[in-house]
């Protein structure tokens, strides 16, 4: 998760666009369109409607109010200098009394702007304050994107994932200590190495461990890392599309992803782990508190553990199971996870947990009371991963390719009905996707797409074939009159990518985008729908904010650095240099070498006889270089130029490219 401003949205819609829309574009289920019907090319189509779910079952909107001990009240959460880091009122507008369309229509009758379905999530996750849990374990919900869950031990507490900024755990730690007392910080632990689950470390631990344990799963300083530094910039730029971050908050526009609310825009910090577990049935005893873990590495996150606190009855699933549908692979970006590991993982846990604890919380959303319960929710999870991976694969061996197995995928009628297995946050359509990403790759075996034109250089031959501009938006809209947005979209992104100064198609495609984002279902699909809308009308807004922060920085190897600085080289301008530099730190060597446009090290305790430069400096001193600030106080020996020489090869990331422009 990255950091993002919020930036104020003017809806692109108007006429057609801003009329009432039932669609639920992420199972894709072709129905009859109507008097128009289909034509040859599969125009017509009208997906899913999401109104026979039974909304009538309350069991999630009493298991989200049960153990409810106070809301927090103290207004806008905001920075040292003066920014909000967290409104908690501005989803206020999901729990109040009332009925209506439009914005502001309270927690009766969903508005014609949003799906149904949605809505009800959007209703569940705004429901904020400090929770009981059970005998000793409370949550803090609704102060950031995540939960940060609070486990009272022997003398002071036990934090479990600090939320993503300093400012927003520091306020969900001054609520429980409100009403439970003034209790020091006793361990940390980290479910996973995504950022909501420790960017707000600084908030619980403003100075760092200092004796005390932080605790996390192998190989989270590798991923915690690795996913913010090497393609932040562009996860950055595709985040403020998947979590709606630059949208207005509203029944018109963003109303959560489906995971949480938001992502909150505070100081974002990394405290490193001084304890790791390697292994299922693995025992810690942290504040006189036993806990008994399980290893999940390649589900939610390439390192992930659930845990047992067995003599408290509870287990903490992490994110492995949610009140959601789960990402194989995220919009924002990310590695491929093994969606047939997950399904196995938590077959294990209903072997571990069933008959063990009396309820289950998670990192994101509300528990589960009761084994009974527990036990079907981490089965119909199961079931869910497990099928969507068997069918995907099966698929695959009868030739269908990922595209085609995605139209027509369903999941059984027992499983779809379930309100945790529906596509909030992940969906049907781009996890059978992902699947075949992680088996097949990007190539679908038809030698037609393996050298395919770059999309403007396309766009343009497909809008000289259908006859310009004008007919290309003429034929656009008589496809959204037929009800087929998804064909009149792909139409007008092609009039889009040929000119874009053409401000009648980026209109068109505007309130196109627009509908398709009020009829999803799936929170994240709305946010990039209608991000892409404001961005077509208004242009774009740069992200602000960076999950790569100091801490984080600081946290990295120097190898991992020197990699950071690497996939930065302007490789062709860089063909024909040639130089070699030490870095000492202490009494270890890293060796530089740049060549055929390529920067690789070596690290070594002795000194690089061919290096043209040996800068000798401390670790502080090593981020300041990079962070541009000079050398100051770094002892050089050699040609001093060549870190220069370096430095001018490397390529300065493109915080606000385009997306929904050439």
């Amino acid at each position: 998760m990255t950091p993002m401003d919020r930036r104020g949205f003017v809806a692109a819609a108007t006429g057609a666009a801003a009329a009432a829309v039932s669609l639920n574009p992420l199972t894709a289920h072709a129905l009859d369109a109507g008097s128009e019907g289909r034509d040859s090319s599969g125009g017509g189509d009208s997906p899913t409607r999401t109104d026979n779910l039974p909304y009538d079952d309350r069991g999630d909107f009493e298991d989200a109010d049960r153990g409810f001990v106070a809301a927090f009240t103290g207004g806008p959460i905001t920075t040292p200098d003066g920014r909000t880091a967290w409104d908690p009122d501005a989803y206020r507008f999901l729990t109040e009394e009332g009925t209506g369309s439009g914005e502001g229509s309270g927690a009766g009758t969903p508005p014609d702007t949003v799906d149904a379905s949605l809505w009800r999530q959007a209703r569940l996750l705004a429901k904020q304050g400090l929770y009981k849990v059970t005998d000793r374990v409370y949550q803090v919900r609704g102060l950031d994107l995540s939960n940060m869950t609070i486990v009272e031990g022997d003398t002071g507490v036990i934090i479990i994932d600090p939320l993503i900024s300093a400012e927003t755990a520091a306020a969900a730690l001054a609520l429980y200590r409100e009403h439970r007392g003034e209790r020091a910080v006793t361990a940390l632990i980290y479910t996973h190495p995504h950022i909501d689950h420790f960017g707000g470390c600084r908030g619980v631990l403003p100075d760092g461990a200092d004796g005390i344990p932080v605790v996390a799963p192998q190989g989270f300083m590798e991923h915690a890392v690795t996913e913010n530094i090497y393609v932040g910039t562009a996860m950055s730029r595709r985040a403020a599309y998947m979590y709606g971050a630059q949208l207005e908050i509203g029944a018109k526009a963003q109303l959560g992803c489906g995971l949480g609310l938001n992502v909150s825009l505070g100081t974002v910090g990394l405290i490193a782990p001084t304890e790791y577990v390697e292994k299922t049935g693995q025992e810690l005893t942290l504040d006189g508190v036993l806990i008994r873990f399980q290893m999940t590495p390649g589900t939610e996150a390439q390192a992930e553990m659930n845990f047992l606190f067995p003599e408290l009855r509870a287990v903490c699933m992490a994110e492995n199971a949610t009140h959601t549908m789960h990402n194989i692979v995220t919009l924002r970006g990310a590695q491929v996870r093994d969606a047939h590991a997950w399904a196995g993982y938590l077959t294990e846990s209903i072997g571990l947990y069933a008959g063990e604890a009396d309820v289950a919380f998670a990192s994101h959303h509300w528990p589960t009371w009761g084994n009974d319960a527990i036990v079907e929710l981490l089965t119909h999870q199961r079931d869910l991963y497990g099928y969507l991976h068997d069918q995907t694969v099966r698929l695959i061996n009868k030739g269908h390719t990922g595209l085609e197995i995605a139209e027509d995928f369903r999941l059984p009628p027992q499983l779809d009905r379930v309100w945790a297995n529906r596509g909030y946050y992940g969906s049907l359509s781009h996890n059978v996707k992902a699947v075949y990403q992680r088996y097949m790759g990007w190539f679908d075996g038809n030698p037609a797409h393996l050298w395919e034109h770059p999309p403007a250089a396309e766009a343009r031959r497909w809008v000289e074939c259908l006859g310009g501009q004008a007919a290309v938006r003429r034929r656009a809209r008589a496809y959204v009159r037929r009800g087929d947005l998804r064909f009149a979209v792909t139409l007008l992104n092609h009039a889009v990518f040929n000119y874009p100064q053409d401000t009648l198609a980026k209109g068109q495609l505007a309130e196109v985008y627009t509908r398709l984002g009020r009829g999803s279902e799936n929170a994240v699909w709305r946010n990039f729908y209608l991000t892409g809308a404001q961005e077509l009308v208004h242009g774009i807004t740069p992200p602000e904010g960076s999950s790569a922060g100091p801490d984080m920085f600081l946290q990295l190897p120097v190898g991992q650095l020197v990699d950071s600085i690497a996939v930065r080289v302007d490789g062709p301008r860089a063909w024909d240099t040639r130089l070699a530099i030490d870095w000492q730190l202490g009494d270890r060597y890293w060796h530089l070498r740049l060549a055929h446009g390529l920067l690789t090290w070596t690290e070594d305790t002795e000194p690089n006889d061919e290096a043209g430069l040996t800068m000798t400096m401390t670790k502080p001193q090593l981020l300041a270089l990079l962070a541009g600030k000079g050398t100051d106080g770094i002892t050089m020996k050699g040609d001093a130029s060549l870190i220069k020489k370096l430095f001018a090869l490397l390529d300065e990331p493109t915080r606000a490219f385009p997306i929904v422009t050439p």
